[in-house]
C-alpha cells in the first residue's frame, strides 16, 4: 500500500536563502536588460533616427540580458538546497 507523506508547514520553506539570492540576481539582470532596451528619448520627436532605434544595444545586448535573467530565475527555482 502507498504511504501518504505530508509536508509539514511548520516554518519550513520550499526555497532557501540561496534561492532568493539567485532570484534577486535574475530580477536585477532582467531589469538592466529592460532598461537598456528602452533607450533614451530623441532630441526631435519628428525625426526618425534609425541608428538610435536599431542600435546594437537595443537589438542584441538587451534581449540577451533578459533571456539570461530568465535562465537565472529558472535556475533559482529549481536549485536544490545542499544537504549537510
Amino acid at each position: 500500500m502507498a504511504e501518504n507523506k505530508t509536508v509539514s508547514s511548520s516554518g519550513s520553506s520550499v526555497f532557501t536563502k540561496d534561492n532568493y539570492t539567485w532570484m534577486v540576481v535574475g530580477l536585477a539582470v532582467i531589469t538592466i536588460g529592460m532598461f537598456l532596451m528602452s533607450g533614451g528619448r530623441s532630441d526631435d520627436p519628428k525625426v526618425f533616427d534609425p541608428n538610435q532605434v536599431y542600435s546594437k544595444m537595443r537589438i542584441t545586448v538587451a534581449p540577451v540580458l533578459i533571456l539570461a535573467g530568465l535562465v537565472i530565475e529558472i535556475y533559482a527555482i529549481f536549485r536544490k538546497a545542499k544537504q549537510g
